[in-house]
């Protein structure tokens, strides 16, 4: 494994996702350690980003989660020091981290996404729950594992939810529920992976679903027929290529009852916990998560 060199992989940061951040990079850490990997542990929240030149690494494993690690500004600072490193670069990075903007260019891209509203101080609330029917999710746009989340079921209550989420965000978006499950799927190179289907105990899939819940059901095979299953893999990649995405990442849809597919957000450094999808994905494939790290770091790159 000397080919990589001295490999940092980044996790922790000072994100509000800073402990899913850990788990993941403790996961892949040791894995790459496991195939012998020179890997060692990086927190740019105990560090400057400078370190990794000074410390002599030849490269980075991105597990950063949320802002500064996943919205372009990692990236930036990455490529101006001339570090390779995983994941998305600057541009794809910053919009997928933007559910907003990604709704937008998905959008002009021909791409089915579900109807959405954003919020502000002077939105007519009430029309909005009239126009885009109960029960509606709200979110910050730039936020995520579900952070800042709430699902209005009752009119009255969109409000409420506006004033939790801009918590987190400035931007914050009223979105159609559709209703027929909740699906996602891994996206490595140039490849659409198996898709799962997730089916919470909780309301929605929050945070505790996400991380820490045992009772949370994921199908891999997701069920889908056959032609949906080639449908859904092939509008994930289109999602992915239109955001400019490179390396991996993963694409969230939801399915309606009458089994239409609509693209609901990419997350471009995807968790790697004990409960997380894409291993989940690549197993099905027949790749061990130890291999997948290797997988993934093979795609490192600058600019």
């Amino acid at each position: 494994m000397k080919q990589y060199g001295k490999v940092a992989v980044l996790m922790g940061g000072g994100s509000s996702e800073r402990e899913v951040s850990l788990m993941s990079g403790a996961g892949v850490l040791a894995a790459l350690q496991s195939k012998g990997v020179d890997a060692h542990r990086f927190d740019p929240s105990e560090k400057p980003l400078s370190a990794l030149k000074e410390e002599g690494f030849a490269c980075v494993f991105n597990i950063l989660h949320g802002p500064f690690g996943e919205d372009g500004t990692l990236q930036g600072a990455l490529e101006a020091l001339g570090v390779p490193y995983t994941g998305c670069g600057v541009m794809a990075s910053a919009i997928a981290m933007d559910k907003w903007r990604t709704k937008l260019l998905w959008k002009g891209a021909g791409l089915p996404i579900p109807a959405f509203e954003l919020l502000d101080e002077s939105s007519d609330f009430d029309a909005i729950e009239k126009a885009l029917g109960l029960p509606i999710f709200v979110k910050p746009s730039s936020e995520g594992s579900s952070i800042g989340v709430t699902k209005v079921k009752a009119a009255g209550e969109l409000r409420a939810a506006f004033e939790e989420a801009r918590k987190y965000d400035a931007v914050v978006i009223a979105e159609q529920f559709i209703g027929g499950g909740e699906y996602t799927c891994a996206v490595i190179g140039d490849k659409a992976y198996p898709t799962i289907k997730i089916e919470p105990a909780t309301e929605y899939y929050d945070y505790q679903a996400k991380y820490f819940r045992d009772d949370t059901v994921y199908r891999c095979p997701s069920g889908l027929a056959p032609e949906v299953e080639a449908k859904a893999r092939e509008l994930a990649l289109k999602a992915f290529k239109v955001l400019g995405c490179r390396g991996w990442s993963r694409v969230d849809f939801l399915m309606d009852e009458a089994g239409e597919i609509y693209l609901l957000e990419a997350n471009t450094s995807p968790g790697m916990t004990s409960h997380s999808l894409v291993p989940m994905a690549a197993k099905v494939e027949g790749i061990a998560y130890e291999d997948l790290c290797l997988k993934v770091l093979d795609t490192v790159h600058v600019g």
